[in-house]
């Protein structure tokens, strides 16, 4: 078998140009397969990088939120309702909302300002200059130092900015775990202050962040939460509903799926097309091996080699390929939303597979055919 597979790989690699353009259709089509799917798990990742980043394990909040950035504010009453269930450790407060910022050039920018709890300040950021005691001083605010920091023109300690004709200071520049998704800065500020500087409806609390005492509480919780008419979710829970909301109700799981489907079937055509190409131009050889005694399940395991082996060399320079694009990109682009993930090299992986298995039975119907008479006679 060994001698068998040695002769599969030496004709599979005689022809230069067949095995180039073999190896060039498979690598192309799973670096889109790669490509597309990163950027859709990059995507998903930011979607919810204020889950992660506030780090609470239960998130109260209105049944029709589908996603963190579309909070609906509460009734003050569900802040203390939460805290009397049985199971809570503490529970605290969370203003979210969109404001927008006068710079001292002149300048105007939106960004997203999130009011943590004043007697605790759960979920603040780790700090890189200053210190989190002087968010509690006049018009304190923290910047995340992040890939939109510099839309606040690079501000330092002590910056001034007015918001709604209040006066604003940087007190405190922070770093993140994700970066947000859609070109926003954020800022944080006490709770009291983000409802006193932004303009609110008659409900001011966007959601009620939880920490149960034990995990075995966390049912309860949500059982009682639910019986007051909202919804409690844990932050896994809440980042799946995050992608379920962008999978499935806008555009983009869709184009994502489709561009998907277009690398697949491009990387199909070409591969089997090539590959049946090349085995038209090697029946000969296929005969004189059966002429010679050569078995069917031999032949059959030459050209699976053949097919297994251009396959997964494609798949490892896409992979390759598109790892270095991500990293070029990312480089040049900081905010390039682009992952690779176990997921999405499975996906490629599993449709790889597709592609050499319908490329080996192309090529075995054509070779299991031949007869060394009609080789030997041509």
């Amino acid at each position: 078998m060994k001698g068998i597979l040695r002769i599969a790989f030496k004709l599979l690699v005689n022809d230069k140009g067949k095995f180039a353009a073999l190896l060039i259709g498979i690598t192309f089509a799973v670096f889109l397969m790669v490509q597309m799917t990163s950027i859709f798990a990059g995507v998903l990742k930011s979607a919810s990088s204020t889950v992660t980043n506030i780090g609470a394990k239960i998130w109260v909040m209105d049944p029709a939120v589908t996603t963190v950035a579309s909070s609906i504010p509460m009734p003050d009453y569900v802040l203390d309702a939460v805290r009397s269930i049985e199971g809570v450790k503490y529970a605290v407060p969370l203003f979210s909302g969109g404001a927008t910022l006068k710079l001292r050039s002149g300048v105007f920018q939106s960004v997203t300002v999130l009011g943590l709890d004043d007697t605790s300040l759960f979920g603040r950021p780790e700090l890189l200059e200053g210190n989190i005691e002087d968010i509690f001083a006049e018009n304190g605010f923290i910047v995340v130092k992040d890939v939109e920091y510099q839309k606040l023109e690079n501000p330092a300690l002590g910056t001034e900015f007015e918001l709604n004709q209040h006066r604003g200071v940087i007190v405190g520049i922070a770093k993140v775990a994700s970066n947000g998704l859609f070109g926003i800065p954020t800022l944080y500020t006490t709770y009291n202050r983000a409802i006193q500087y932004i303009p609110s409806a008659r409900f001011t609390t966007s959601y009620v962040l939880v920490e149960p005492k034990t995990d075995s509480d966390i049912n309860t919780i949500k059982q009682a939460v639910s019986k007051m008419g909202y919804r409690a979710v844990t932050s896994d829970e809440f980042r799946d509903n995050i992608s379920t909301y962008y999978k499935y109700k806008t555009g983009l799981g869709t184009n994502i799926l489709f561009m998907t489907v277009i690398s697949f079937v491009v990387g199909l055509s070409i591969s089997g097309q090539t590959f049946y190409t090349f085995i038209l131009e090697n029946l000969d050889k296929f005969g004189a091996l059966k002429a010679i005694g050569a078995k069917s399940h031999e032949l059959i395991a030459m050209i699976v080699f053949q097919a297994g082996f251009t396959a997964l060399t494609g798949y490892g320079l896409g992979v390759g390929l598109c790892t270095l694009m991500i990293a070029i990109a990312k480089l040049r682009l900081p905010n390039y939303a682009s992952m690779i993930t176990y997921t999405n090299l499975g996906v490629a992986f599993a449709m790889v597979l597709i592609i050499a298995v319908i490329s080996s039975y192309i090529g075995v119907r054509k070779v299991l055919k031949i007869e060394p008479f009609d080789v030997f006679r041509g």
